[in-house]
């Protein structure tokens, strides 16, 4: 991900999240909130429809508890002729009142853009 400041493309309270036996939010509710995410920036570079291809790389590094706020951030990293690939990265703020962020999950995932038939279309201007 860029170095420059950045917003996120969505952000959620884990307070409804299902959880674990331990306490904490299931790995598939992060997988689900990443490959919202991912489509976003996915969207806007197809500008249209996109369907998600693959996950390259998904690295859980901490465990996220319920009530952390969830930032996700995601920036489109590569392009093909119709797929691209997005890098997303999940942050925690665990404290509202002593803000410290945590990385706590990164990946990548392959989106294609796709017609009104579901068929791979060209990026535009690939």
């Amino acid at each position: 991900m860029s170095d420059t400041p950045r917003e996120p493309c969505l952000r959620l309270p884990a307070a409804a999240a299902p959880t674990n036996a331990g306490g904490d939010i299931f790995g598939g509710w992060i997988m689900a909130q990443m490959d919202i995410a991912g489509s976003i920036p996915a969207v806007r570079r197809a500008r249209g429809r996109v369907v998600t291809a693959a996950v390259e790389a998904m690295h859980f590094r901490r465990p996220v508890q319920r009530g952390d706020m969830v930032s996700l951030y995601a920036e489109v990293l590569t392009e093909g002729r119709s797929s691209m690939t997005v890098a997303v990265e999940v942050c925690v703020e665990r404290n509202p009142y002593e803000p410290e962020i945590l990385t706590v999950a990164d990946g990548r995932l392959v989106y294609v853009a796709v017609d009104a038939d579901g068929k791979p279309r060209p990026l535009p201007g690939a």
